[in-house]
């Protein structure tokens, strides 16, 4: 069986899957290419022989040509097309975030369970990079013991003027928040965030995070997005027997001049690459054998919903205990 799959979004993450599913997703056709601006979806279809572009994304989702929804548009939009994809009961991977809020993720994640099964993917590609599954499948066997900490860095070369620490922790560090739950299997039960005090504004300043877990654990998170060298995350976990440190991903080491020298992709979709196809393949695949993979609504909504507790003990200056809603019954612990 071969899946008809929609691509609503025509932006760099959009128009990513979109040629990543071109040729190196097997089991999938790209049917339809949406966007609210006809004539990007059209030019992109063009490029890569999609046969219909579309301007109208909701009619997209009820067609009973497509099985299964990519959503990459605007994050305004989200909240609109995963509910239209639940509701015509077809599968959707959905970039982050799941929505804006956590109330509006919330309705998301209540829809799905009333229906009584897992239609939603968040995308948090780092669940499906190779360093990070090394690093859980060797958490996992649990021959270093019990993991004590873990420390995470992200650093962007450059951020706009206008990007606040708000911004870093709602739309940077909510991977962090996804991948410490997903490498601990651990819920993130407080959090304090502060901005060194160096910095007079918020604007542009890096941002430090630190949160208990229900298991007693310590996670960090530093986010810096005007590091200036390049785009780096790392992570190490310290346990009770060793640590696990997430290698440096460049290829080569020049020597040259005296010095040995790293290189550094400029942006995310260099260092994720690998992660961003093996989560779609990952993903077609358990479309077709119905069986969800990667992160769930719920998890969408955790990642929100400490972002906004995070936020909050930024602007307070204090540790604010994160507090969810219930679970449903539908959502055990967090997946593959």
């Amino acid at each position: 069986m071969t899946l008809n799959i929609a691509v609503i979004g025509c932006g760099v993450m959009g128009g990513d899957h979109a040629r990543t599913f071109v040729g190196n997703v097997p089991g999938a056709t790209l049917a339809v290419i949406a966007d609210a601006n006809a004539a990007r979806a059209r030019t992109l279809a063009q490029e890569l022989g999609v046969a219909e572009a579309s301007a109208d994304p909701l009619a997209v989702i009820a067609s009973r040509n497509i099985d299964a929804v990519i959503v990459a548009s605007p994050d305004a939009t989200h909240h609109d097309f995963v509910l239209a994809s639940v509701k015509a009961g077809k599968p959707v991977l959905c970039e982050k975030p799941l929505a804006t809020t956590s109330a509006a993720c919330l309705e998301i994640v209540e829809t799905e369970a009333k229906a009584g099964q897992r239609l939603v993917t968040v995308g948090y590609q780092r669940r499906f990079d190779p360093a990070y599954v090394e690093m859980k499948d060797s958490l996992a066997s649990g021959a270093l013991g019990r993991a004590l900490m873990l420390h995470c860095h992200h650093r962007n070369v450059a951020a706009p003027s206008w990007f606040t620490a708000d911004m870093a922790i709602s739309n940077s560090a909510v991977h962090e928040m996804d991948i410490a739950r997903w490498l601990l299997d651990d819920e993130l039960t407080s959090v304090d965030a502060r901005i060194p005090a160096i910095c007079k504004t918020p604007e542009g300043a890096p941002v430090f995070l630190t949160f208990d877990t229900a298991k007693g654990a310590l996670v960090t998170v530093e986010v810096t997005n005007n590091a200036a060298y390049g785009y780096e995350v790392k992570g190490e976990a310290v346990c009770e027997k060793g640590t696990l440190e997430l290698a440096q991903p460049t290829l080569i080491t020049r020597k040259a001049e005296l010095a040995a020298r790293h290189s550094y992709p400029p942006d995310w979709r260099g260092r994720f690459a690998d992660a961003y196809r093996l989560e779609l393949q990952s993903w077609v695949r358990a479309v077709a054998a119905g069986t969800p993979i990667g992160a769930s609504a719920w998890d969408g909504y955790l990642a929100t919903f400490i972002a906004e507790t995070a936020c909050q003990s930024l602007a307070g200056q204090r540790r604010k205990t994160i507090t969810p809603e219930k679970r449903p019954g539908l959502y055990g612990r967090t997946q593959g």
